[in-house]
């Protein structure tokens, strides 16, 4: 290590970040005498089928029920289904659902309102980013033909159906759910965003959308919309009354809505928010003071990672991603700027998951700048180095931080690249836009290690931004879906995780844990694995 640290003047600088500003007023009140207000970034969907970040999941969490939910050690448990039965194989799975729920509408909830809304979010012309989840029922390719290859055709096929041939309904509470090939997790995944139901209401047609539906949307769960969702601004939910499942202990939530961590943390210390989800950044170092026995430390399956554009020519030699990787030092990044709150990630799968390995990366994720130079020289890597980030998140600090490093340690330029929303950026990606390096993270939406593999890496993966492709990687994680057992699947999956490791994709940086405080109103505050609050438990302080 150098002996002085580059990370220093970013440490220094820390505190002297400003407070940003807010799209919710300071001085908004609670519509209701028993409720609370949460602080999120602004969802890009409020519809589950097409909502594959936090934001949009939590406010989801509140306003729909889930088949299913996770205990303490990962395993499915029953909630909005009665039961879930299999056949050997794994590939026909049964679903009964428990008599008596509605929608907040009125409209009883049953089988077609799951075969509804799984059928919308499957078919292409939809464009729904969560449809990558509904690939293993049988029939999804007639609807949502795969993707063309690099060498393929310019368009993918037109869809030959509507409506995947793996759904059937039994009668008004069951239905049956048959895979192309069988899954031993697959009730694991329904207990992701994409597998709520939707009500009649939603459709003008079959299968067509109400326009304004996603505005209001009208759920299966414990909390109901108040007017419409005021983007940029906040999303009031308030109790349903007679809810058959869990009932929540508060009357009501408002999400607001800010774009900078600062300004929650702001209105937080002011009492004007009462849970903010994350603690910034530069605000590490005083929460305890501040906050006392109301600062909050969570296990999370976080995991922050900087996505190479693979789309790109400059990124696609191998020993360029893995210079990049050890040029940088990931535990000076945890301890400096993250004062410990997080860990350093030297492995493509959060440690909370059963079968993860903490150090398989290997050489490739430690800290060796000389080495690196020498790899990134021969290499010939590009000379300037961006990093995209999205300013709502609180990133700037370890942007700059890693940045400062890369240049300490290959002796190239690199800066960081704001963008307001990580929208704006992967809008920017999909376009094959050059936005330099791509920051990201992940979390996972079902405890096992494909949460991670699938969607953030396989050629088809819903978030595989950066364009990785690998068939036998591809294979390796379908396979891992089939086998017939856990300790199978989990083999199969390391497999594919050691091709990663040779590929580099992505450079994994951290591994978070919940870092999150809230106000003196409430108490029984909790955050999951998920990043979410626990909306059941919270409860207004006496």
């Amino acid at each position: 290590m150098p002996a002085k640290s580059p990370m220093a003047a970013v440490v220094a600088a820390i505190a002297l970040l400003a407070a940003g500003c807010s799209g919710s007023s300071s001085e908004d009140t609670e519509v209701l005498p028993d409720s609370i207000s949460i602080g999120i970034g602004e969802p890009s969907s409020l519809l589950p089928s097409n909502s594959i970040e936090s934001a949009g999941s939590q406010v989801l969490a509140s306003l729909f029920y889930p088949l299913v939910r996770f205990d303490t050690t990962g395993k499915p448990y029953d909630v909005a289904a009665q039961s879930i039965e299999h056949d050997k194989g794994n590939r026909v799975w049964t679903i009964r659902l428990k008599p008596g729920f509605t929608f907040s509408n009125g409209e009883p909830v049953t089988a077609d309102n799951y075969i509804n809304a799984w059928n919308y979010g499957a078919y292409a012309p939809n464009a729904q980013l969560a449809s990558y989840f509904y690939k293993r029922i049988d029939g999804f390719t007639d609807l949502n033909p795969l993707d063309p290859d690099e060498d393929g055709p310019a368009e993918a096929p037109a869809p030959t159906a509507k409506k995947m041939r793996g759904l059937k309904k039994l009668n008004d509470l069951t239905f049956t759910v048959t895979l192309s090939e069988g899954f031993v997790g697959w009730e694991s995944v329904m207990g992701y965003d994409a597998f709520y139901p939707l009500p009649k209401a939603a459709f003008s047609s079959d299968g067509v959308l109400n326009k304004n539906f996603e505005q209001a949307p009208i759920g299966n769960g414990p909390f109901k919309i108040k007017g419409t969702w005021q983007h940029d601004d906040k999303i009031v939910v308030e109790k349903v009354a007679d809810f058959k499942g869990t009932v929540p202990k508060v009357a009501g939530i408002t999400w607001k809505i800010y774009q900078e961590l600062s300004a929650q943390y702001a209105d937080l210390m002011a009492g004007n928010l009462d849970v903010e989800t994350k603690i910034p950044i530069e605000n590490l170092s005083s929460a305890s003071g501040d906050l006392g026995a109301r600062l909050g430390k969570t296990p999370s399956s976080s995991f922050s990672f900087v996505g190479f554009p693979m789309y790109l020519d400059k990124y696609k030699n191998v020993n360029v991603r893995r210079a990049l990787s050890m040029a940088i030092n990931r535990e000076e990044m945890t301890d400096q700027v993250f004062l410990g709150s997080e860990t350093a990630a030297k492995s493509f799968i959060s440690p909370v998951v059963a079968g993860a390995k903490i150090d398989s990366c290997g050489a490739a994720c430690e800290y060796n700048p000389a080495k690196a130079r020498q790899m990134y020289t021969a290499a010939n890597g590009p000379r300037d180095i961006k990093i995209a980030y999205n300013i709502d998140g609180g990133h700037k600090a370890w942007v700059d931080a890693m940045c400062n490093q890369i240049k300490a340690s290959l002796g190239i330029n690199c800066t960081g690249s704001p963008y307001p929303k990580l929208k704006n950026i992967l809008d920017k990606v999909r376009a094959g836009e050059d936005v330099g390096l791509i920051r990201l993270g992940w979390t996972m939406d079902y405890p096992l290690m494909e949460s991670y593999l699938g969607p953030l890496y396989t050629s088809d993966g819903s978030s595989n931004y950066y364009g990785y492709r690998n068939k036998a990687f591809d294979t390796l994680v379908r396979q891992g879906s089939a086998a017939k057992n856990d300790a199978q699947s989990i083999a199969l999956w390391r497999q594919a995780e050691a091709l990663l490791i040779r590929d580099m994709p992505v450079l994994p940086l951290r591994f978070g844990q919940n870092v999150f405080g809230y106000s003196e109103r409430v108490t029984d505050v909790t955050m999951d694995l998920y990043q979410k609050v626990d909306i059941y438990a919270i409860d207004i302080a006496s």
